[in-house]
């Protein structure tokens, strides 16, 4: 299985993801985008930042493809998050995986977006026109 992870603090290019994990033994390639959107239970959202610890935040995004790598028949993967600060519709996190079918494709990558978010010391700050909040801090 190969591996592509990266923190980024520029623009994430998922067609990057998708050339990484693109292979003639691959009939599946599922493809998970996560992007900034506009409002949060009701409330207006200006804009979010992302900070992390890239040292742990890579190694345990490492440890998910790894982990997912042994549920499902994995040829690559790759998981791509920004850090910084995000505008509306811009893009947070980019996984793809390419396996020798769809399913498994999906499986893995909803378990790799599921588990990114709980296990990934990677911190979102949500603004708003009447403050900010810290969200989804991991440890």
């Amino acid at each position: 299985m190969e591996i592509d992870i990266q923190i980024k603090d520029t623009t994430l290019l998922p067609q990057e993801c998708i050339d990484f994990v693109t292979n003639g033994s691959a009939g599946g390639i599922a493809v998970f985008i996560g992007t900034v959107r506009n409002q949060t239970k009701g409330k207006k959202v200006l804009r979010l930042d992302f900070e992390s610890y890239q040292p742990m935040a890579i190694s345990e995004m490492k440890k998910i493809a790894e982990r997912a790598g042994k549920e499902w028949p994995i040829q690559k993967i790759a998981i791509h998050h920004r850090v910084g600060s995000l505008a509306i519709e811009e893009i947070a996190v980019v996984i793809a995986v390419a396996t020798p079918h769809r399913k498994a494709a999906f499986e893995a990558c909803e378990f790799a977006i599921d588990t990114l978010k709980e296990t990934v010391p990677i911190w979102k700050k949500e603004f708003f026109e009447d403050g900010e909040v810290w969200v989804a801090a991991h440890p």
